[in-house]
């Protein structure tokens, strides 16, 4: 084997697992960044839940309906809800 070539591997070796490196940092770091916003995200929720709560408001509606905004916007699909087909009573009308 020729030694340039030898040291020519290395080096392209050491570069490749330096650039692998880099972008592992970075979808770390995106990680991160995401997860401290969701955190962000729950606080928020837990705050307002609170404040509803000493105002004597339901806070469980609110809840759902906030959870449901954070879905709606984290899906880029729009979902189209079903129609519940009309349905007989269980009960005879006797």
């Amino acid at each position: 084997l020729e030694p340039d070539a030898v040291v020519r591997r290395q080096e392209a070796l050491a570069a490749a697992r330096l650039r692998m490196q880099e972008e592992l940092n970075a979808q770390a770091e995106r990680y991160k960044e995401k997860q401290r916003q969701l955190e962000e995200e729950k606080r928020r929720q837990k705050i307002a839940m609170w404040e509803s709560m000493q105002e004597g408001k339901s806070y469980k509606g609110n809840l759902k309906l906030n959870q449901q905004e954070v879905e709606s916007g984290a899906s880029t699909s729009s979902v189209v809800p079903k129609s519940k087909p009309n349905k007989k009573p269980l009960r005879g009308g006797g």
